[in-house]
């Protein structure tokens, strides 16, 4: 039977993330670093990814990992969701990480970069757009006669603080350093500024081929991506609707607090069963993941469909219950609502997971 609880290594795991969030990436020093052209903070990264060891947490121990699970990577997303973070893990120790999986880790090329992936010494990217669903088609670089890869890819999340892009050609997955000859990374200006977009043009750039179809790992990868998203999108959800709840207790208006009016009453219960509901699926989501049951790929659509919707709702909700002062730059609630409506498109939209949920139970959705 799936057991959605947190076990007590999980709820120890949480406790220490978000003590170093608190520490290391309160809302005054994200909106700081979201005013810059680099938002994200290496020292901030260094303490995740090799301190705590987090880069590695789906990377086997033999390959110099944590040989933990999606349980534990889920509860990693929701902390770093309710803070904003802008640090590369959804990207680099998710995305990546299981695209690298999904290669034959005995090959040496493969093995070496896991390795430098899991002791957080590189940042690795898939260069699809962030958009990208499971299963989609992806733009694929092209190979010339003398082995360089050509192409360009658009809306590729974290391409700027990457080391190493991951890019999928025509005959195969290709690891490319992007400070190799023919590789420009231009940085674009992205809805949410915690998390950078970026074009990547590749013109005669060297890579090294890690596997001969790039299909399977890169489905790999976008799956456990979408899935996870679920919980930075409920960690997302559960801060707006905690931050709403101590706002509208001590704010008064009439000698009362505005939290007494039961129509704010009725909308804050709401959200709470919103999110209570999303905690569930995307709960779910990771277990599916961390078993390796066939049921995944459904357990992630469904996730998908509900927490991007809750996430938005919530955000939307944060900024109006929070009246003037949410509509202001001082005040995190917008950075909230930023992520949480890039996150409703990235790795596939609410309506194609919902296509997806309808194809894998065989009941088409009406047209």
């Amino acid at each position: 039977m799936t057991d959605l609880l947190y076990s007590e290594a999980e709820d120890d795991l949480r406790a220490a993330v978000r003590s170093l969030l608190a520490d290391r990436c309160d809302a005054a020093a994200v909106l700081t670093r979201a005013e810059s052209d680099t938002p994200y903070d290496p020292r901030l990264w260094a303490s995740l990814a090799t301190e705590m060891g987090l880069a590695g947490l789906l990377v086997p121990e033999k390959l110099g990992g944590q040989g933990a699970t999606h349980r534990e990577a889920a509860v990693v997303l929701e902390e770093l969701g309710r803070s904003v973070a802008p640090a590369p893990y959804l990207t680099g120790a998710v995305v990546a990480a299981e695209t690298l999986l999904g290669c034959d880790t005995e090959e040496a090329a493969v093995a070496e970069l896991l390795g430098a992936l899991a002791g957080g010494r590189t940042v690795v990217a898939l260069a699809v757009p962030l958009s990208a669903a499971p299963g989609a088609d992806v733009p694929r670089a092209v190979r010339a006669d003398d082995g360089s890869l050509g192409g360009r890819i658009t809306a590729v999340a974290d391409a700027a603080a990457a080391g190493v892009l991951l890019v999928p050609a025509e005959d195969g997955l290709y690891a490319v350093e992007t400070r190799a000859p023919g590789v420009t990374v231009e940085s674009l200006t992205p809805l949410d500024l915690t998390r950078p977009l970026a074009t990547v043009t590749l013109d005669g750039a060297p890579g090294r081929r890690l596997a001969g179809s790039a299909a399977a790992p890169v489905r790999r990868g976008l799956l456990a991506g979408a899935g996870l998203l679920a919980s930075e999108q409920l960690g997302l959800a559960e801060w707006c609707l905690e931050e709403v709840v101590r706002y509208t207790r001590d704010r008064k208006q009439f000698n009362r607090p505005v939290g007494s009016f039961q129509a704010l009453k009725h909308r804050m219960a709401q959200l709470w069963l919103e999110v209570v509901s999303a905690r569930a699926a995307a709960r779910n989501a990771a277990d599916a993941l961390a078993t390796g049951s066939e049921d995944a790929p459904l357990a992630v659509a469904v996730a998908q469909t509900y927490c991007s919707r809750v996430a938005v709702h919530a955000a939307e909700e944060c900024v109006q219950l929070h009246g003037g002062i949410g509509m202001t730059w001082e005040h995190p609630a917008h950075l909230y609502l930023k992520r949480a409506k890039a996150d409703s498109i990235a790795l596939g939209a609410p309506g194609r997971h919902t296509q997806a949920v309808a194809e894998l139970v065989d009941l088409p959705a009406p047209r």
